[in-house]
C-alpha cells in the first residue's frame, strides 16, 4: 500500500510520538522514584531486550567496536542523567525544546574540535534558538525568576550534542545494533554503580514507590522509547534520507509539548510559546542548512 520510504518515514514519526511523550510520563514518575534509580531500571531493562534483539551484532563487535559503544554511552548516561534530574524543576515541553537546542551545538563542538567550519546559516540558527532558550526559560521578571531546571536541562543537551558527535565519528565502522546497545548497556552499568554512591554521599537518597505511574514509566521507556523506537529508528533511516529523518526527529519537541498541553500537565504562554517556536525553527535551520547531516541520532526522552 505505502512505498518502503513511507513506511520507514511513518515509522520515523512514531518514534519521534514515543520519544516526546515519555518527557510526561517521567516528569509524573520523579515524583515516586530518584532519578539514578529510574534510569538503573529502565536502561537495566532496556539493555536486556537490545541484548536479545542485537545478539548477533554484539557478537560481531572488536574491542574497537566496544570501547566507541561505551564512549558514546559515557555521554548517554550524562545527558539522561541531567535530564531526567532537570525535569524534577521544569515542565516537560521546556525540557524537550531545551534538549533539542543540542542540535545547533553540534556544529560548534566540531568547529570547537576543528572539524567544521561553522557557516552564516548555522550562526543564524544558533542566534534564533539562544533567543528563544531565553524566552522559553527566562520569566518576565528576568533571571530571578530562573526555573533551576532550565540550566541543568541544558548540559543535557551538550551532552546529547556530545553523543552526536561521537556516532557519526564510529558508525561507519561498526554495527549500528552493536553501538546502540553499549549505549544503553553503559548508562545502565554506570547508573547502577553511581547509585550506591550518590545515596551514600547524601546527594540523592534511594527512593522508590511501586506504584502505577512509577511501573509506567519505566515500561514506557524501556520497552517504546529505548528498545522499540531505537530498532525502528535503526530500520527507518536504512530506507530514507537522512535530511528527512532529521526533520522528522526534530518535531520531538512539538509532540513533548502537545502531550503535555493534552493532557493538562502545564499551559505555554505567549512568551514561552513564542521562545519554543524560536527553538524549533533554529533547529529545522541547522538541520536543513548544515552541509553536512549532524543528527544520526536523537536525543530522545
Amino acid at each position: 500500500m505505502f512505498s518502503r520510504r513511507i513506511r520507514a518515514e511513518l515509522a520515523l514519526v512514531l518514534c519521534t510520538f514515543i520519544w516526546g511523550a515519555t518527557f510526561v510520563v517521567v516528569k509524573d514518575a520523579l515524583a515516586d522514584i530518584s532519578v539514578l534509580a529510574f534510569l538503573a531500571i529502565r536502561f537495566g531493562l532496556g539493555a536486556a531486550l537490545m541484548a536479545l534483539m542485537f545478539r548477533r551484532s554484539i557478537t560481531e563487535l572488536d574491542c574497537r567496536g566496544i570501547w566507541a559503544g561505551v564512549q558514546i554511552g559515557l555521554f548517554v548516561f550524562g545527558g539522561f542523567a541531567f535530564q531526567t534530574a532537570g525535569l524534577r524543576w521544569t515542565t516537560p515541553s521546556r525540557a524537550a525544546f531545551i534538549t533539542g537546542s543540542c542540535v545547533v551545538l553540534v556544529p560548534f563542538l566540531l568547529a570547537a574540535f576543528g572539524h567544521r567550519r561553522i557557516t552564516a546559516w548555522i550562526w543564524g540558527a544558533a542566534a534564533i534558538t539562544l533567543a528563544g532558550l531565553y524566552f522559553l526559560s527566562v520569566p518576565r521578571e528576568s533571571f530571578s525568576g530562573l526555573n533551576r531546571g532550565d540550566p541543568i536541562v541544558f548540559v543535557c543537551a551538550i551532552m546529547f550534542a556530545l553523543q552526536i558527535i561521537f556516532i557519526s565519528r564510529h558508525v561507519e565502522r561498526h554495527s549500528v545494533g552493536g553501538l546502540s546497545f553499549l549505549q544503553v548497556a553503559t548508562t545502565a552499568a554506570l547508573s547502577i554503580l553511581f547509585l550506591p554512591i550518590a545515596s551514600w554521599t547524601g546527594w540523592e537518597p534511594l527512593r522508590i514507590v511501586w506504584n502505577r505511574n512509577v511501573i509506567f514509566a519505566i515500561l514506557a521507556t524501556a520497552v517504546g522509547a529505548t528498545a522499540i523506537a531505537f530498532s525502528l529508528q535503526t530500520w527507518a533511516q536504512k530506507h530514507t534520507s537522512v535530511s528527512h529523518a532529521a526533520i522528522l526527529i526534530s518535531l520531538e519537541p512539538v509532540f513533548a509539548a502537545l502531550t503535555s498541553l493534552l493532557l493538562g500537565r502545564e499551559r505555554l504562554g505567549a512568551r514561552a510559546f513564542g521562545g519554543a517556536a524560536l527553538i524549533f525553527v533554529g533547529i529545522l535551520l541547522a538541520e536543513l542548512k548544515s552541509s553536512a547531516p549532524i543528527a544520526p541520532e536523537s536525543p530522545h526522552g
